[in-house]
């Protein structure tokens, strides 16, 4: 075979290092951006944000400022302050490493000045919002520490707790059984007896393997006088679907107990916790802070980004002017990475705040009616009718809109949240999958509570408003508003 040399021409897209820092901060959330920001200006001594307070000043300046008399007059004005603030406390020249101003001043506020008040209500709001609660399996574990167990009966009662779940269910416990007795020899009687000492811990119904026991055993902390106690434990004997369709009429059968005594009874289930765990369960709240602000002035709708997530960074003069060019030392050559990373790390940030805002405002565009009217005016839109208008990638549309929100008069969406499929209507248009959900939210709402709308019913009443659905859609839709199909919003009474 002759060998040969040819030349070929074509295009090809090089993921440079520039592209492809772009493409990640375009995908990050104001968080993640926010702490990618702070990491590159303490890694990149190019970098600086536009604004600090404290500019740097060249060695020059501020050799000259340390040698004026207006700086030592300024430090001694500063020495006197201490000492006058500190009153007879004096502080010694040498101080321990674990020395702490507590050791000095006996408070805050011996000024006299009110700053001790504003730091007694700092300290106590920190103290109000320090989350420390103790996790379920922690509680369990500190009343079995007090409980009148030997060693045996200890272990066996951790066995028992380490398979309780965070709602509070015993998960498996037949394999839990089977290993306490079967592979510690441990009798069947006494596993079964220390499983009851735990269900008689705090919270009440714990340790249940099931939801009839969990309710039960909530039940038994009842006195027995409680109204209505006896027919709620005949309740619990019934099949639970009875008890979830709220079917009054099977119940009755089932229990044998009469109308009054049965309503008696649920009135008091009603009252118990199907979850006994949830509490002690991690419930902080997330906050959110929005990526674009979407207001209307002058009768037109505006776009803005959010100022506290587009910081201004800016290549730090001092250190670009030490840049030689014909310089190869590893300094030099380790101050020109710093400067090419900092310049592609400020292009990249402009480029996610432009794309960002172009799409929010081709967003705000084509969803103005939503602005105006509320979510049943909600339009259809797909990640290929913002690509098209924009003249970008539909991927890129997607990483611009991930887990950035919008504030708007009607509330803090997630950019998400636009987008929607349609669905055809009688008169051959389209409707988007959003505003027929806010259609079914209103038909329930304004429903007769006696009488629940059923699904086929709700597809029935869209189509008479020009919204041709399927049953199945309809209840698609209605179970991702998290409402329950109409048996189980029928009331008990």
């Amino acid at each position: 075979m002759k060998q040969s040399l040819s030349l070929r021409t074509g295009l090809a897209l090089t993921m440079t290092p520039a592209l492809q820092q772009a493409i990640r901060l375009l995908q990050l959330s104001s968080l993640d951006l926010q702490l990618e920001i702070r990491q590159a200006l303490e890694s990149n001594v190019m970098l600086e944000a536009d604004g600090d307070d404290l500019e740097m000043q060249t060695t020059e300046e501020a050799m000259a400022e340390a040698d004026s008399d207006a700086a030592v007059a300024e430090a001694g004005s500063a020495a006197e302050t201490v000492i006058e603030l500190g009153g007879e406390n004096v502080i010694p020249e040498e101080m321990p490493v674990d020395a702490d101003w507590g050791d000095i001043y006996d408070s805050a506020g011996s000024a006299g000045s009110g700053s001790g008040e504003d730091d007694d209500g700092l300290h106590d709001f920190m103290q109000a919002n320090l989350h420390g609660s103790q996790s379920l399996r922690d509680h369990l574990t500190w009343q079995a520490s007090i409980a009148p167990f030997d060693e045996v009966d200890a272990e066996v009662a951790l066995h028992i707790i380490d398979a309780i779940n965070d709602d509070g269910y015993l998960e498996d416990w037949d394999g839990v059984r089977d290993r306490l007795v079967g592979g510690q020899n441990i009798p069947l009687e006494r596993v079964e007896k220390i499983l009851r000492s735990v269900q008689d811990f705090d919270p009440s119904g714990v340790a249940a393997r099931d939801l009839p026991e969990c309710l039960r055993l909530q039940l038994q902390q009842y006195p027995a006088k409680t109204p209505g106690l006896s027919a709620a434990f005949r309740i619990l004997e019934a099949p639970m679907a009875m008890l979830a369709r709220h079917d009054e009429t099977a119940l009755i059968k089932a229990t044998g107990l009469p109308l009054e005594a049965l309503r008696e009874g649920l009135a008091l289930v009603q009252t118990l916790q199907p979850h006994p765990g949830r509490p002690y369960q991690a419930h902080e709240s997330d906050y959110i802070a929005p990526d674009v602000f979407v207001g209307k002035k002058n009768g037109r709708w505006r776009v803005s980004l959010n100022p506290e997530h587009t910081p201004k960074l800016r290549i730090n003069q001092l250190y670009q002017g030490m840049v030689k060019r014909a310089d190869t030392s590893r300094d030099q050559l380790t101050m020109k990475q710093h400067l090419q990373e900092a310049r592609y790390f400020i292009n990249s940030l402009e480029a996610r705040n432009e794309t960002l805002l172009k799409v929010a405002q081709c967003i705000v565009e084509e969803q103005r009616a939503f602005l105006d009217y509320g979510e049943e005016a909600m339009r259809p839109l797909v990640l290929r009718d913002v690509a098209e208008q924009l003249g970008i990638h539909e991927s890129t549309v997607s990483r611009a809109t991930a887990n950035k929100y919008m504030l708007t008069p009607r509330g803090l969406y997630e950019l998400k949240y636009f987008f929607s499929s349609h669905v055809q209507t009688t008169e051959g248009g389209t409707c988007s999958a959003t505003a027929i959900q806010a259609m079914i939210k209103r038909l329930i709402a304004a429903e007769d509570a006696t009488k629940p709308l059923s699904d086929s019913t709700l597809a029935e009443m869209l189509l008479k408003e020009g919204i041709q659905v399927a049953r199945r859609t309809v209840a698609k839709y209605r179970e991702a508003l998290r409402i329950p199909p109409s048996h189980e919003r029928k009331p008990i009474g």
